[in-house]
């Protein structure tokens, strides 16, 4: 198990390094810079320019990057918050994303199980058919597009919610209640795919010769479910945690920004429209880590879902 940690970790840190060095040259190969809509003479911006290394060759501003990276440093904000290191703007940007991410992972995996058992067990009924019109009307919708309709009728139109979320990174009641609607938005396509794969390895296991021999000893049909099929269709369903939660994740992206939420696809957006790179980069950082740590702590996570699993064995 240690050996495979290790090895993980290993793989992690090299990714990292990948994403963080392509990322570097394609923002810094597009074309502009952050000064250039600024109204300033041409002597301060060569000076501002200087002063940032934008006028060395790539390369060998990839050299400072690095130089400053290895020491966990991405640099200071140059336009979003200017002069304020990147760490301490992120700072206050990641708990607001990590939060929503959070609440929608809390809200969709119990909601998506329960209609994903029952569709199961009544297979072919009506029940079933009305969970299976609402799976394909969450997965073939967009998040922005429930978004965008929810701010308008629910809280714009009937005034049921704030418009916008409320700022700040303690979470107070007031705060939950303006991230309703933001959590609901980012949820609805998580709890269809989850949802139908419920369905999918519920009636399987249902259907195995496993359930016919549980039904022989004499178990009833809700204590063989929940003995045998309920745990054996679990297993499988924790592959689909990983693209799930980066799902919630990428779809934060474009909600933070409906929403005005304050946190890290908000700033990155406008990082990126306004070239600020140093932000940009250290917001790209964190959503990757948080997103291998996430797929580590799924993949270990089998060995305790799966006994039969042996993490230390694999190649």
């Amino acid at each position: 198990m240690a050996r495979y940690i290790a090895k993980r970790v290993v793989l992690m840190a090299i990714t990292l390094f990948l994403i963080i060095t392509i990322s570097f040259f394609v923002m810094h190969s597009m074309p502009g810079n952050f000064i250039q809509n600024n109204k300033l003479p041409a002597d301060v911006k060569k000076a501002m320019l200087d002063k940032y290394h934008l006028n060395d060759p790539l390369t060998t501003q990839y050299g400072y990057f690095i130089r400053d990276f290895a020491r966990g440093d991405f640099g200071i904000s140059l336009v979003i918050q200017p002069k304020v290191p990147v760490n301490e703007v992120l700072a206050t940007k990641i708990p607001v994303s990590m939060q929503l991410n959070i609440f929608s992972l809390i809200f969709t995996m119990p909601i998506a199980m329960i209609l994903g058992i029952w569709a199961a067990i009544r297979k072919n009924k009506i029940d079933d058919q009305i969970i299976s019109i609402l799976i394909i009307l969450f997965i073939s919708v967009p998040s922005f597009v429930y978004a965008s309709l929810m701010q308008y009728y629910l809280a714009f139109k009937l005034g049921w919610f704030p418009i916008i979320t409320e700022v700040g990174t303690k979470l107070t009641w007031s705060k939950f209640y303006s991230m309703i609607l933001p959590i609901l938005a980012l949820s609805f396509g998580s709890i269809a795919g989850v949802a139908r794969y419920t369905r999918a390895e519920l009636t399987e296991a249902l259907n195995s010769e496993y359930m016919l021999l549980a039904k022989s000893k004499g178990l009833s049909q809700v204590q063989s479910t929940v003995r045998h099929a309920l745990r054996n269709s679990f297993i499988p369903l924790a592959n689909i945690i990983i693209p799930m939660f980066l799902q919630i994740m990428g779809g934060s992206l474009v909600i933070e920004r409906i929403f005005s939420i304050p946190g890290m696809g908000n700033i990155m957006v406008d990082a990126i429209n306004a070239y600020d790179f140093p932000l940009a980069i250290g917001v790209l950082f964190w959503f990757s880590l948080l997103s291998l740590v996430t797929i580590l702590i799924v993949d270990l996570s089998y060995g305790i879902i799966d006994p039969r699993i042996r993490l230390g064995g694999r190649d």
